[in-house]
């Protein structure tokens, strides 16, 4: 888009923020395995919590994205009791809520759709908690694809996207009555994946309701150019992913339980891969949700150092944008 129709960029510094999985490898908290991670800090979430805020302010970072367990809403209130508590301690810190994630395997699924009350229900109750913290965006994600090949297949075609618009509808207008914009993550495998699904589902979906989440490097991850994907959708960009890419995932993963890790070696730290970060910043500053640097890095040994590096690309694609 160009001319007197392309958004006006934003040139205020944005704040930079990340999401907790940042903070999940369990070299990290001097553990041996994730599992390991994942045990302690369920039992220990207020020890959890004083780590991993006292790292988010030793990087630099103000914002954070809440995520799948341990670093979701359940150990938030098991660590500070409530969200007012929450909201105060991070305030001391200087520190604020700008998202929550739902992760797929821990919230009722849409596959089908029949559960649409439980689904719904679900989104409130995490947009009932934004709202106390003072965050505005819930980031949701589609279902994932299945493995190719597998019979009978699984076709992701208009059909589908339209049951998922229906539920996209339903859950965006219940969560926006609390001041909250749904934004969809662009998950690799899953079925908002590859520019076809983006634009396919962000034309069945009404921008009053449902915003999107674009993920640097998931997008590169399916072959895309997240540049571009940017560039189409940006009046709808409530919140984006900063995050790089290796290359294209050329092999057909087992979609299952170990998906997630199959993916882990296409990413990389920000600068180090494909995505091209200026040009991403150039649109990312077009958007509403240009106020907000969120940068993702999945389960880094030493995440203060690791965001601090992403900081330093992120506001060197800022000055040197188009």
């Amino acid at each position: 888009m160009t001319g007197p129709n392309r958004p006006e960029a934003h040139t205020a510094a944005p704040r930079f923020a990340t999401d907790i999985v940042t903070f999940y490898h369990p070299e990290f908290w001097g553990l041996e395995s994730a599992g390991d991670f994942r045990d302690w800090a369920v039992e220990n979430p207020e020890r959890f919590w004083e780590r991993v805020l006292d790292a988010l302010t030793e990087a630099g970072v103000t914002g954070i994205e809440l995520t799948f367990a341990p670093g979701d809403i359940d150990s938030v209130l098991r660590a500070f009791g409530d969200a007012p508590s929450f909201r105060r301690d991070l305030a001391a810190r200087g520190l604020s809520v700008v998202s929550a994630f739902i992760a797929s395997s821990e919230c009722p699924d849409w596959r089908h759709g029949t559960n649409l009350p439980a689904i719904v229900a679900d989104a409130e109750r995490r947009a009932a908690f934004l709202t106390e913290v003072g965050a505005e965006v819930l980031v949701a994600g589609l279902p994932m694809r299945a493995t190719f090949g597998t019979r009978p297949p699984f076709f992701v075609d208009a059909a589908y996207m339209t049951r998922m618009a229906d539920i996209a509808h339903a859950v965006g207008e219940a969560v926006a009555q609390h001041g909250v914009r749904l934004a969809f993550h662009t998950e690799s495998n899953s079925t908002l994946w590859y520019e076809r699904d983006i634009d396919l589902f962000m034309v069945l979906t009404d921008p009053r309701y449902v915003w999107l989440c674009p993920d640097s490097c998931h997008i590169a991850l399916g072959g895309g150019d997240p540049v571009a994907v940017a560039r189409r959708h940006s009046q709808r960009i409530a919140l984006a992913h900063w995050k790089d890419a290796v290359k294209p995932i050329d092999v057909e993963l087992t979609i299952d339980e170990t998906v997630f890790a199959q993916q882990q070696p296409y990413m990389t730290e920000l600068g180090k891969g494909i995505v091209d970060f200026k040009g991403w910043a150039d649109e990312m500053s077009r958007t509403p949700g240009a106020a907000i640097v969120l940068i993702e890095l999945d389960e880094a040994p030493d995440p203060v150092a690791a965001l601090r590096a992403g900081i330093t690309v992120a506001q060197e694609a800022r000055a040197t944008r188009a």
